[in-house]
């Protein structure tokens, strides 16, 4: 009289094994879009980032560009004016060397990641302008050495 037949409790534990499959196969579909919307979010910081980097480049090549140009007015008659020749055009070069290094950092910023929600800025027109930039440090070249 107090107890089941068997065929009950097995329905019952077949009911509760069923339950738990079931609330299994939720929290698994949960953490799986919880990890997809991690990996989404780290895209758009990895973008980000690669941006900050770029106009952290651009930003030191103009002030190499700023300082080899203004060298040789603040310079002139406290040194030798081959040393003033020489640490602008290095400083000139640098910049130079601080746009390819912005270009190149862009475009390699890291592994291969789903595309992030965050628009990217095409690497066409960062190519452009840092191109743009190392031909107005190539002219300031020219022109410390050929001003008198």
């Amino acid at each position: 009289m107090g107890k089941k037949a068997p065929s009950t409790t097995v329905d019952i534990q077949t009911a509760k094994v069923a339950d738990s499959a079931k609330k299994l196969k939720e929290s698994s579909v949960r953490i799986e879009d919880s990890a997809d919307r991690r990996t989404e979010l780290a895209s758009n910081r990895t973008a980000l980032a690669a941006e900050r980097t770029y106009s952290a480049w651009i930003r030191t090549g103009l002030f190499a560009l700023a300082s080899g140009a203004g060298a040789k007015t603040v310079l002139t008659g406290l040194m030798p004016a081959w040393i003033i020749l020489v640490n602008g055009s290095a400083l000139i070069v640098f910049s130079i060397f601080c746009y390819v290094a912005a270009v190149w950092r862009f475009i390699h910023s890291g592994a291969a990641r789903p595309a992030p929600d965050v628009p990217r800025i095409d690497a066409r027109i960062l190519t452009a302008m840092s191109a743009f930039l190392s031909i107005v440090s190539l002219v300031a070249l020219v022109g410390i050495w050929l001003e008198k």
